[in-house]
Parts: structure tokens; C-alpha cells; sequence
């Protein structure tokens, strides 16, 4: 029977795509419907994108600190080349190719819940050509339809077509003159990459006293004054009234709440998303349109009988992050394959161990943050017995060689109970790849006495782990 699989997913983002290829990798038939690119936002639209542009400015910035080393220019043409060939220039076809090659069918169009177990594949929707296609489900359906961009309801705003992640990420000409409407890490990070590649008249308007406000108040801080360093205006408890653009792509003007006008070339919106839920079908098994997908800890969805129904990445609201909602996806098919095979299903679910910790997460600005696990104001308010340890990483050997002006900050946030880890940030340049090491001590619950056992190479920036294990006390 061709239109029945075991297991139908909707949205081939890198949720849905993981979902569908681990499912077929245990020997169920799988389908996998994607109205758009497979591969999804992430893919072309905002993480791979975003970091090939910021990569070159880190990069210009690590050669800065460098003594002996200078830095050519910057080629914007040649930046902007290579984050095509990032992305494939906007054309799936190795990524189709892959899922088919993973023994999963793919089905280009519009996925629809039409009822328990049914999918509606809608292809030419709104022209003359539209057909569709009903897809049967024998265990489970998946919905993995990610999130889309926020336009607050501010006077004119729609109406002058601002940006979003997409039209930044996807830039062709950097405007001189750009405002970016949104204090946190696609407002930050897209302010900094095309202030540097020639947006020279960069305004960051934050409704709110902070950047970055998910994270520690001092990871914020440090971005604010990087990004007013590089020439970026931040402007803190400020907002936008009232936008006008009497001609299509022309100059725009923009009231601010202070009285200040500003005219700008582009708008770029970095205020949130939202669930991608209307138009899905979900009102056809009892659920919301206009809500995030609710789910239990293997990521089936919640009110729907007979349990047939999960929720994947963004969709589900839990954590709007692409290596989550991969880990998500893990967790979800290997509990939809251990129940098709009637097999033992006490899997664990993401939020026994994943969830209540804190994801993991880098925001690529210089310089980066990078964070895993609980907050100190998270950790106090949860009731745990805290104590707060901090160390300059460029008082290490490994951070004085990473160049002149290295400077950051490590902050380890401590269960004094259990004398082990419930957050770690970094905020320094190049900080990515310490992380890790974090989320292993902090998702695995390692003790501190045996985190001190645990050498860290000199002369490295990771020895941050030894001193902050001395400022500790041990």
C-alpha cells in the first residue's frame, strides 16, 4: 500500500529529519512531507547562515589581538559567496537525496492533519494546478514544523516589510543604515555580522534593560559593550512607536519612544517565534491551532487519544534550539520504534534529564557566550543551596597567548548539597568548544572532587576549570 507508512513526519527541518532517518534505520517504513527546503530554518535560514557570516569577523577579531599578524580586509562579496556555499545556494536536492537514501520517502508539499493517523500532502496550494494526497500512518505521525518569526503589532511596521532572520541571513546588499528591533541572540548577533560588513550606521533598540536576559546578567553586559565598541548604537528601555515607508523599499522612519527619529534603509525584527501550528490540522485531533504542540517526556503529545501523535523541535515550545530539538527527535523515535515493536518503552523522556538542567547554547557574538545548566538567579529561585565561583579567563596561560586584550569571564554556579555543577557560563572570544566539557559535568552530575581529578592540558584556556575548582576551594 504506497500511501501507508508506520510513521509519517511533517516538516523536514533537522528535527523532523532525524526523526524520520532513525526510524527507518530500525526497520520501519517512514515519510517525511516538507513544504519548503529539507533541511529546514536552520539549514538555510538561520544557523548555518548566520555563523558564516559572523565566522570572518571572529576571525578579523583573533588576528586583531595577535601581535605580528595583520589582517588584509575584509571581501564582503567573497563572505557573502561563501555563506551561499554554506547553503547549498538555497537548493535541497543533496538533502532530498540523503532522506531517500535513508530508506525514507519524501513528499514535497504542505503537511495537513486530516484526522487520527491521516495526513493530507497538499501540492500547488492556490493555484490551478493544486492536488492532494492522504497518507496513512500505521503507529505514529511526528509533527516537526519548527517556528517562524514574531512582527510585534507596532503602527506601520508589517506594512514596511521588515526583516527577519531570513532576509538577514540571506543578505545581498548590506544596507548603510539598519535598525535591529530585538535585545536578544538573532538581535545580537545579526547586529554585529552586518555592522561588519558595512551596515556602518548599526542602531540596537531593547525594550528591556539588558541583552541577552536567558542568560547571566554579565554575559549581556559584556555584549553590549563589545558591540558599542565595534560602533554598534545600543539603546537600553527604549521602543519603536510608530514606522513609515510611503514608497516600497525606499527610506523608512521610525518614532521612537523617546521622541528620537530615525531613518533607516532596513528594519530588521529579531523579537521572537512562534510555533508553526495554524493551518496544521491539529484542530482535526482536539487540539489548538494557534498553541504550542504539549508533550510528555517521549515527546508524544498530550489530549490525544490513543497516543499516536508526538512533537518534535520547536513546535513543542520546550527549547527553541536545533541540537535539542534533534535530541528530541532521538528520544521520540526510539520510543515510537520500542512501542511499534511492543517492545519495553521505558525509555528516558527529555525532560528526566535533558530539560530541567538547562540546553546547552553558544550565541556567536565576540564575544561568545556560552552557557549550559541553571542560571544563579534560576538555582536560588529553584531553592538550591548556592554558591557562585568566577574566574578572568584571560588570567590564564592559555588565554594570555590567545592574543593582547583577551579578556572574559567564567562563572560556575554550584549545588553545595551535592558539591556538584548546575551551570557553567563562558563569555570570551573563541569559548565555544570549552563547553562541552560543561554539559558532560553538568548533565551527568559529575562531583567536584572528581572534576578536580581531571587535568586540564596546559597552556590551554581550559585550565579556567583548574582555577575555578581553586577559587572554589579545593
Amino acid at each position: 500500500m504506497p500511501d501507508v507508512f508506520d510513521v509519517i513526519v511533517i516538516g523536514a527541518g533537522p528535527a523532523g529529519e532525524v526523526a524520520a532517518g532513525r526510524i527507518a534505520a530500525a526497520g520501519l517504513s517512514a515519510a517525511v512531507i516538507e513544504k519548503e527546503l529539507a533541511g529546514g530554518e536552520c539549514s538555510y535560514w538561520a544557523c548555518i547562515p548566520s555563523k558564516a557570516l559572523l565566522r570572518p569577523l571572529d576571525l578579523a577579531g583573533e588576528v586583531a589581538r595577535v601581535p605580528g599578524l595583520t589582517l588584509g580586509g575584509l571581501v564582503v562579496d567573497d563572505v557573502l559567496a561563501r555563506r551561499d556555499e554554506m547553503v547549498s545556494n538555497f537548493d535541497d536536492s543533496g538533502q532530498v537525496q540523503w532522506i531517500e537514501s535513508a530508506g525514507v520517502a519524501f513528499f514535497r508539499g504542505k503537511g495537513r492533519l486530516k484526522g487520527p493517523r491521516e495526513v493530507e500532502v497538499l501540492s500547488g496550494e492556490g493555484s490551478s494546478s493544486s492536488s492532494s494526497l492522504t497518507l496513512t500512518a500505521r503507529h505514529a505521525v511526528v509533527v516537526a514544523t519548527g517556528s517562524s518569526p514574531v512582527i510585534p503589532p507596532i503602527p506601520g511596521l508589517a506594512e514596511a516589510r521588515p526583516w527577519t532572520n531570513r532576509e538577514a541571513t540571506g543578505v545581498r546588499a548590506v544596507p548603510q543604515r539598519l535598525l535591529v528591533i530585538g535585545g536578544g541572540v538573532v538581535g545580537c548577533e545579526m547586529a554585529q555580522a552586518l555592522h561588519g560588513l558595512g551596515a556602518k550606521e548599526t542602531t540596537l533598540v531593547v525594550r528591556g534593560g539588558a541583552l541577552l536576559e536567558r542568560v547571566e546578567p554579565y554575559a549581556g553586559e559584556a555584549v553590549a559593550r563589545s558591540l558599542t565598541e565595534q560602533g554598534v548604537r545600543v539603546l537600553m528601555r527604549e521602543t519603536v512607536e510608530r514606522v513609515e515607508r510611503p514608497v516600497p523599499g525606499g527610506e523608512i522612519t521610525v518614532h521612537l519612544g523617546g521622541g528620537e527619529i530615525l531613518r533607516v534603509d532596513e528594519i530588521l525584527v529579531a523579537t521572537g517565534r512562534r510555533a508553526v501550528t495554524a493551518d496544521i490540522g491539529l484542530s482535526t485531533v482536539g487540539l489548538d491551532d494557534h498553541q504550542p504542540v504539549r508533550v510528555d517526556d517521549s515527546m508524544r503529545a498530550t489530549g490525544v487519544e490513543d497516543g499516536w501523535l508526538y512533537a518534535v523541535g520547536d513546535v513543542n515550545g520546550i527549547s527553541l534550539l536545533t541540537h535539542m530539538g534533534k535530541y528530541q527527535a532521538r528520544v521520540c523515535s526510539d520510543v515510537i520504534v520500542a512501542r511499534a515493536k511492543g517492545t519495553a518503552d521505558d525509555l528516558p523522556g527529555m525532560r528526566d534529564l535533558a530539560d530541567p538542567i538547562g540546553s546547552p547554547q553558544v550565541i556567536f557574538t565576540d564575544p561568545q557566550v556560552c552557557a549550559v545548566g541553571r542560571t544563579e538567579a534560576q538555582a536560588r529561585s529553584e531553592g538550591f543551596d548556592v554558591r557562585v565561583v568566577e574566574y578572568e579567563m584571560g588570567d590564564v596561560a592559555g588565554g594570555s597567548l590567545m592574543g593582547e586584550g583577551y579578556r572574559g569571564r567564567a562563572k560556575a554556579v554550584v549545588d553545595e548539597r551535592r558539591r556538584a555543577l548546575l551551570g557553567v557560563t563562558f563569555v570570551a572570544p573563541a569559548a565555544s568548544d570549552l563547553l562541552h566539557g560543561a554539559t558532560i559535568a553538568v548533565t551527568a552530575g559529575v562531583s567536584l572532587d572528581d572534576l578536580w581529578h581531571a587535568v586540564p592540558a596546559f597552556p590551554t584556556v581550559s585550565e579556567v576549570w583548574l582555577r575555578l575548582l581553586e577559587a572554589y576551594g579545593m
